[in-house]
């Protein structure tokens, strides 16, 4: 009688242990979390020097190879005549091994849709997508913000968000980028934004971007080239600055699969 009253109470131990140990794991905080970030204007998967291709696997193959847990896409067709009708943004995210992504539609075209999207590792909720201003005389074409809030190991969140910026007219890039800012200071969580931003370091769109965020990099090299034009116009930012720290940026520039460069960032995030 004595010793399986003795069995009992070891069982009763062990198994009290085990959930003791089980939920520990489950409620230690997560206080830093490493994140590879990415931005890259992929052209519509339409590589330099061929006006006819379209390969969603060199975009998607650059992508899985630099391994990257975020992803803001620009330059996305969705079932657009001129790259073959296909949904560029699932291809991709497919493609490259990203089980969440999502979309947001810029403008019709060609019987689809052209915009921008965000690719994650972890889930996704509350995506929106932001109609950003613009000066209606300029006749520029409509821009967007795509966000999403991505949900990070530990019960974490964070906004994660991409754009891509008017291309022709400084005043709308202004108006767009004041916006985006206004946004993101809404936010009560951390917030990454990768995009093409059509703006050099020192132009007042940039400046503007920095007095509410901080860039992964200073003096950046050249995100894309086109022979007679090259230049940093594809950034990675975040805010707030004390919840992140910047391990590594760098320009992804012997991928080809485009005309932009991919842009790849380590960060740190504190909680």
């Amino acid at each position: 009688m004595q010793r399986i009253y003795q069995r009992t109470m070891l069982l009763a131990v062990l198994v009290f242990s085990i959930a003791f140990i089980s939920h520990a794991q489950k409620t230690t905080p997560v206080k830093n979390i490493q994140l590879k970030v990415m931005t890259f204007n992929t052209h519509h998967c339409n590589p330099p020097g061929d006006a006819q291709l379209i390969d969603v696997n060199g975009v998607a193959n650059a992508i899985k190879r630099a391994a990257p847990d975020l992803v803001a896409l620009q330059e996305i067709d969705v079932n657009v005549k001129r790259s073959g009708n296909i949904d560029e943004a699932a291809q991709i995210a497919a493609r490259a091994g990203f089980k969440y992504y999502y979309f947001a539609k810029t403008l019709d075209l060609e019987g689809g849709q052209y915009g921008i999207a965000i690719l994650s590792k972890f889930p996704l909720s509350g995506t929106a997508t932001h109609q950003l201003p613009s000066i209606e005389s300029l006749k520029g074409e409509p821009r967007v913000l795509a966000t999403a809030v991505v949900h990070l190991p530990g019960g974490k969140k964070l906004t994660f968000a991409s754009t891509h910026l008017d291309a022709y007219h400084k005043e709308n890039r202004l108006l767009q980028i004041k916006e985006i800012n206004q946004i993101a200071a809404g936010l009560n969580m951390p917030f990454i934004i990768g995009g093409d931003f059509n703006a050099h370091e020192q132009s007042e769109v940039i400046k503007t971007l920095d007095q509410q965020m901080t860039r992964t990099c200073e003096n950046c090299p050249p995100t894309f080239d086109e022979g007679d034009a090259s230049g940093a116009i594809d950034y990675v930012a975040y805010r707030p600055a004390s919840k992140f720290k910047v391990l590594s940026q760098k320009v992804l520039n012997t991928v080809k699969a485009s005309d932009h460069f991919p842009v790849m960032a380590v960060l740190q995030l504190h909680f």
